[in-house]
């Protein structure tokens, strides 16, 4: 039997290092916005139960006016996230379903990834309990301190965690309840809290297609990958929305 699974897309972080006047999250790429498109990545998902949206209070407005009918068609409920990530996925636990077995945490700025990609996820997280998408890391790496080269840092092994990373609802659930005693600083991602309670999370390599929007120029770049890909054909009735989508 396949698994149930709910998405929480973090749309909450106030995106400081993107500038202008519109949060990285709400800008469009390739017409739509960015945060949408991430949740069109779950929206038609099969097993995909429940969608939650956790956004700033300073945006409960904006996303009322601006998408209120769209979330309201894919069934997505918001909820008010926190400052750091941890606490958005924190609020989000006390919304899941119950039933609900694998949960997907996604970056409402990474809406690059692919439909592959989001399934063989998915899929490896069934099988193992935890799994995240994670490109090898091909850059030179340098440790600099005080404005200078400390060394050369060795590349191999080494991979670049990304999102959706995806768990089992009571495994997660049981890493956030051992938040307290971990340094919360260090915590980046859901993945960290999970291998800090010993238990092994599993990748399925990427690449940087799957980019993080974080600064302008990224959003040139994933406009180029989005319409990159092969435009899809729908296989029965096409949503209200669906005309303005390519």
């Amino acid at each position: 039997m396949s698994k149930t699974i709910v998405a929480i897309i973090c749309a909450a972080g106030p995106g400081t290092r993107f500038g202008g006047k519109r949060k990285k999250q709400f800008v469009d790429v390739a017409g739509r916005a960015v945060f949408m498109r991430s949740i069109e990545l779950f929206s038609d998902r099969e097993g995909v139960k429940q969608i939650l949206l956790g956004i700033s209070k300073d945006d409960q407005e904006t996303l009322k006016v601006n998408w209120g009918a769209k979330l309201s068609f894919f069934g997505v409920k918001t909820f008010l996230g926190g400052s750091e990530r941890f606490e958005t996925i924190l609020n989000a636990l006390e919304l899941i379903k119950d039933g609900i077995d694998l949960v997907a945490v996604h970056d409402a700025c990474r809406c690059c990834a692919s439909d592959q990609l989001v399934a063989d996820v998915i899929a490896k997280a069934a099988e193992t309990g935890a799994a995240i998408p994670a490109a090898p890391v091909t850059a030179t790496i340098k440790q600099v301190k005080d404005g200078r080269i400390v060394k050369t840092v060795d590349r191999a092994g080494l991979f670049e965690a990304q999102t959706p990373q995806v768990f089992d609802v009571a495994l997660l659930r049981k890493a956030y309840a051992n938040l307290p005693n971990v340094d919360k600083s260090v915590v980046t991602d859901d993945a960290f809290l999970v291998e800090a309670i010993g238990h092994p999370v599993a990748i399925v390599e990427s690449d940087s297609s799957n980019l993080k929007i974080t600064r302008p120029s990224d959003l040139a770049l994933a406009e180029a990958i989005l319409k990159s890909r092969p435009k899809p054909k729908p296989d029965g009735p096409v949503h209200p929305f669906a005309e303005a989508e390519w």
